[in-house]
């Protein structure tokens, strides 16, 4: 197993510095409940200092005049670094934050470093600089770094929501300040030490785990020209709206209450096994979740028959054992939120079929995985992210019915379609208002744009939209008959 470390310093212009205070963030156990390490809680002083080592390594340090080869060259580093500490980092998230050990070695590390990969390979590629024609002459257009970034980072997937925001980042020749969440900041403090040892110029990467105060600091700034938050809807309108006000480029990845449409023409011994590890990923933690499944009428109780055998068979337990299904969640109160939702939906009308309490014998923040029938689509445990492995069979009459409780939501992040008939799910994949979705399956796919719409977001990431909402475009008008050399 991974010896987990604390740290006693941040990572700011490429050096560790100390911090501001004495405060410590104490990372607990999900497993145990017990203390398993720490790390320093930046200050508003010590957000002013990560954006000026940024700042003045984005206006005056060699990365954004690097050519995108160089620059590819030095995430490629980095990206090797990552690979030949994946178990390590694995087994750390897995301490961390209670996620499945498999789960944390594809979902997060894998996932973390096959997008890095991809930019990696779109830097070496993307034309930063094209020519137009014009009315007078050739216009040159450049895409230039967007500035200094803030990336703020969830709890849930954080190595995998940093380099969401940091390979872009990296790719434009933009500088950027991480913020850590104070519940599993031992993951970015160890990426910390690959990029310090990767040898990017100082400033271009810095890393201050904070709590909220600091974060919102982080946020209004003066000298950060962009914000990338990831996390609750409710945080993402706030940091919006104080972005708005400083006309501050934003780019918001918020919550989701995501909605799998089973056909009547499905395979159900076949589905089931497939869709359940996307509606309980990562112990329910995860904003793409599958958590409604929405099943005929006419096979409603097949559905509910075969969903309540396979959540039964679920092992919950030590999520650093290979056959674990379900571990931990993150903290206290978040099983104390679960159990309200259990509570809420027993008390509205719904039915567990399996699951509702605490599995015996454990130490840690457990919840049982719970599936609710005889669920309508106007209940809470339907309508709000619960964010634990809580899972609800909603019937429908017909697909246009369907169709619209799928969309009956104020969220709009990910779904899918299960079906025999592809050309019918490709249909209702059109219609169904959400920023991601899959037919027989779940993916989220490193060439193309993620996000969502309605109260899951603005803004895309992932793709070339994904490195466009880190570039400023210019137009440079150029005397007839210049033919200008592309720097790219």
């Amino acid at each position: 197993m991974v010896d987990v470390a604390s740290y006693d310093k941040l990572y700011i212009g490429g050096e560790w510095v100390q911090p501001r205070s004495t405060n410590v963030f104490e990372v607990i156990s999900p497993t145990s409940g017990q203390l398993l390490a720490s790390a320093p809680e930046g200050l508003e002083a010590d957000m002013d200092a990560a954006i000026a080592a940024a700042r003045d390594a984005f206006d005056n340090g060699p990365w954004p005049q690097m050519s995108a080869g160089e620059r590819a060259d030095a995430m490629q580093r980095l990206l090797d670094l990552i690979n030949a500490n994946a178990n390590e980092l694995a087994e750390l998230i897995t301490a961390e934050i209670g996620s499945p050990i498999l789960f944390s070695h594809f979902g997060q590390v894998g996932a973390a470093s096959m997008v890095l990969d991809y930019y990696v390979n779109l830097t070496r590629t993307f034309e930063f600089e094209s020519v137009r024609p014009g009315m007078l002459g050739p216009v040159l257009v450049r895409k230039e770094g967007v500035g200094v970034c803030a990336g703020i980072i969830p709890w849930n997937v954080p190595l995998f929501i940093i380099m969401l925001k940091l390979a872009p980042a990296l790719a434009s020749g933009s500088t950027i300040v991480l913020k850590p969440a104070p519940e599993s900041p031992l993951s970015g403090m160890y990426l910390a030490k690959l990029i310090d040892e990767a040898g990017f110029p100082p400033g271009v990467v810095n890393i201050v785990p904070a709590g909220r105060e600091a974060g919102e600091h982080l946020v209004t700034a003066p000298g950060v020209d962009k914000v990338s938050f990831t996390g609750s809807t409710a945080a993402g309108k706030k940091i919006g709206a104080l972005c708005g006000e400083r006309l501050r480029r934003c780019t918001l990845e918020l919550g989701g209450k995501s909605a799998a449409i089973l056909l009547d023409d499905v395979d159900i011994a076949a589905t089931v096994p497939a869709l359940l590890p996307y509606g309980i990923m990562n112990n329910g933690q995860a904003c793409v979740a599958q958590t409604r499944i929405l099943a005929p009428r006419s096979r409603y109780d097949e559905v509910v028959d075969a969903f309540t055998e396979a959540m039964g068979n679920l092992k919950t337990g030590d999520p650093a054992e290979m056959d674990t299904d379900i571990g931990p969640l993150i903290a206290e109160r978040q099983r104390d939120r679960v159990e309200s939702y259990i509570a809420k939906g027993l008390a509205e009308g719904a039915r567990i079929t399996v699951g509702g309490g605490r599995p015996e014998g454990l130490d840690g923040w457990f919840v049982e995985p719970t599936l609710f029938v005889d669920v309508d689509n106007s209940m809470t445990i339907a309508q709000e992210e619960i964010f634990g492995p809580v899972l609800a069979v909603i019937p429908y009459d017909d697909v246009d019915d369907a169709v619209a409780i799928a969309n009956d939501s104020d969220f709009g992040l990910s779904g899918s379609v299960w079906t025999t008939d592809v050309d019918a799910g490709v249909d209702i994949a059109r219609r169904v208002r959400t920023g991601t979705y899959t037919v027989n399956g779940f993916a989220m796919e490193w060439g193309a744009p993620f996000g969502g719409y309605k109260n899951s977001g603005v803004g895309r990431e992932l793709g070339p939209e994904g490195l466009s909402a880190y570039l400023e475009d210019k137009s440079i008008n150029l005397p007839a008959g210049f033919e200008p050399t592309l720097k790219n």
